[in-house]
């Protein structure tokens, strides 16, 4: 697929939205946006963490319900620290939202230590009907001991519960088959048969590189392909994607869409991010998740018919940061 596909929101029609009670309405002074509940850790750069799952959620048509697992020390260069919320303080804020709000599908992020990973497992389990949407960071920047007991939790609590597993090629190969010693690197199939064996039907393995100009993504069940989207390779080292694709899955299966179809938008969507994507600050490039409101007319943007004298003047200054 050719990875030039920066229009694909101009083309994007999101479903009818449900009233509560499940019937269509065309007043839209009661329709209600489907929601997504998140675990995620905030990312003071804006780069990931519960800063894109709100932007990308938002962007297709779902709401955020955002819960703070904890914090990263960050910038857009790298990972120097996180500090972990007191598991009582992730529950509360889950189950305060879940008694309010009906919720049609859970994300789960980097929630920093078993603790935290243990509430998202009684939380989810507690609403087994809905599904659960997975996304396994790299945890290259952490000490050994914290990374294999965050992995180990992981497996035992969140796995079991999981829809749909997301992960960066590497990432997986080296936490799902640790002991894999044939001389060929394991197949995204079997990957997603390692990660069957604990409990996940669904496995999207991203960032795979069969050559130097383009990289695959293959969503697969531990007995075959279902699909593969090739994207050419950009020249930028990017943040935020896995959070920016794995929240935009799971919104897209909250407005109504099939994995399938979720996850070949998503992939789509989050190319134009990258295309779009710009640099703040010193350190790695930001997916753009709003680049489809680049493209809107005057008369999509004006604020009002009768300006204002104090604002007439206003304009935003130029992006010069876009890669």
């Amino acid at each position: 697929m050719n990875a030039h596909c920066i229009d694909i929101m101009s083309n994007y029609t999101i479903p009818t939205l449900p009233d509560q009670d499940g019937s269509d309405s065309d007043d839209d002074g009661d329709a209600s946006y489907p929601c997504v509940l998140t675990f995620n850790a905030n990312d003071p750069s804006g780069a990931g963490g519960v800063t894109a799952d709100i932007l990308s959620c938002n962007s297709v048509g779902a709401h955020t319900l955002p819960v703070v697992t904890g914090c990263y020390v960050k910038d857009t260069a790298e990972i120097r620290n996180h500090f972990c919320l007191e598991s009582e303080a992730v529950s509360e804020q889950a189950r305060s939202v879940l008694e309010d709000i009906n919720v049609q599908v859970f994300k789960v992020g980097f929630c920093g230590s078993p603790e935290a990973l243990s509430v998202v497992a009684e939380v989810t389990a507690d609403y087994a009907d809905l599904p659960v949407i997975s996304y396994m960071p790299s945890l290259s920047w952490w000490e050994d001991e914290e990374i294999e007991a965050y992995l180990d939790a992981f497996k035992d609590l969140v796995l079991p519960q999981t829809t749909l597993l997301i992960g960066n090629y590497s990432t997986l190969s080296r936490w799902l088959v640790p002991d894999w010693n044939n001389s060929r690197p394991p197949s995204p199939r079997e990957l997603a048969k390692a990660a069957g064996e604990l409990g996940v039907p669904y496995t999207l393995v991203t960032g795979i590189t069969p050559n130097t100009q383009t990289f695959e993504n293959v969503l697969c069940t531990p007995y075959n392909v279902l699909l593969t989207e090739k994207f050419e390779r950009q020249d930028a080292a990017f943040t935020g994607t896995g959070d920016t694709l794995s929240a935009v899955i799971a919104a897209l299966i909250a407005v109504g869409c099939d994995l399938e179809v979720a996850t070949k938008e998503a992939l789509n969507y989050l190319d134009g991010c990258l295309l779009a994507g710009y640099q703040p600050g010193m350190g790695q490039v930001l997916p753009d998740r709003l680049f489809w409101t680049q493209g809107m007319s005057e008369d999509d943007t004006e604020l009002s018919d009768t300006p204002s004298d104090h604002i007439e003047d206003f304009g935003l200054p130029k992006i010069t940061t876009r890669h």
